[in-house]
């Protein structure tokens, strides 16, 4: 019997609401159909925080809210990796943590909160090189660190989902490829996402190469999309004067293509990550419909809505399957 292609729908439930309370981005997905989010700014009374920084008492609270509405979390959206690899001033505000105390820490502290939230997945990324100097003369620093971070993952029970991101060293498919092969780690996979490219300067033919250079790590994808940007590619971008996002039906990500060749591989990368204990292959919205940046975009609740409907449209026409709540859901909640 072969398994017919199926992804599990979630999102940065964060993008849905202004204010971030964790209830309004619960209601929010739950009354779109969705029963899984990725958790990265949210506000349970004390203000707005990134996930990194939640206590236990709010942890403890969020679980509570989650169980209400009945959604889980499906990765942490965590910062990781979006550092400096060196402590040079580049002109640009990111930090430098000395990489020792960092593993330590933060990445030790991600992995507690995916245990606190019952979720297999954090998402990281691969590391600010100077700006202005060329990605590929850091590839194998990058590499050393993310390796470790892997490893420490590994030892949680848990997988390292690597982003490509524009000004990062794995600002494009090929150098991310490149550092998951140097890796070769079980609990390294990737995560492709169109508009994270499109705004570097990439064409539609230029984004499918890319993402066929990632095939081989793939494993996760984030769901946002951008119109054609006349620029030259591998220069810095000034990621908070991005604007242009818009639905993945109608940028020139090619998501429809992704997803169609995607779909023959479905079943084996599903089948590959259950045997790490995740439930299935994630398709993260991401929109940006209203503005996004370095850390973060907002959509709104309209927005997600219409996001949502342009992947659901996306998958449909490419034969994967997914699952929006339905009665049988109430039903089980209720229960019938």
């Amino acid at each position: 019997m072969i398994n017919k292609p199926r992804v599990i729908l979630s999102g940065f439930a964060d993008e849905a609401t202004s204010s971030k309370n964790a209830v309004e981005q619960f209601a929010v997905y739950a009354a779109l159909g969705l029963q899984y989010y990725s958790i990265r700014f949210i506000d349970v009374g004390d203000g707005v925080k990134n996930v990194m920084k939640l206590t236990v008492a709010e942890i403890q609270q969020i679980r509570q809210q989650q169980d209400e509405y009945g959604i889980n979390v499906s990765s942490i959206g965590s910062p990781i990796g979006k550092i400096k690899l060196e402590d040079k001033d580049d002109g640009t505000s990111n930090s430098y943590i000395p990489f020792e105390q960092y593993l330590k820490n933060d990445v030790q502290k991600a992995c507690e909160l995916a245990h606190a939230f019952e979720t297999k997945l954090i998402r990281g990324f691969s590391f600010y090189h100077p700006k202005g100097e060329d990605p590929e003369k850091y590839i194998p620093q990058a590499t050393d660190r993310i390796g470790q971070i892997t490893e420490l993952c590994h030892r949680h029970d848990l997988t390292f989902g690597l982003e490509v991101e524009a000004n990062l060293v794995g600002q494009n498919g090929t150098i991310l490829a490149e550092i998951y092969r140097q890796v070769n780690h079980p609990a390294l996979t990737l995560i492709f996402d169109g508009a994270n490219l499109v705004m570097q300067g990439y064409d539609e033919l230029e984004v499918a190469e890319q993402y066929r250079a990632m095939k081989p790590g793939l494993g996760w994808f984030h769901v946002k999309d951008y119109v054609a940007q006349t620029r030259e590619k591998g220069g810095h971008v000034d990621e908070e004067s991005q604007a242009e996002f818009v639905p993945s039906d109608v940028g020139v990500s090619g998501y429809e293509l992704a997803f169609r060749d995607f779909a023959a591989i479905c079943p084996q990368v599903e089948a590959r990550l259950k045997q790490r204990g995740i439930p299935g292959v994630f398709v993260d919205l991401e929109p940006h419909l209203k503005g996004g940046g370095q850390f973060g975009g907002f959509s709104g609740p309209d927005g997600t809505g219409v996001a949502l409907r342009a992947l659901c449209r996306v998958l449909d026409r490419v034969g994967i399957e997914y699952h929006l709540r339905d009665f049988n859901d109430i039903r089980a909640t209720r229960g019938f």
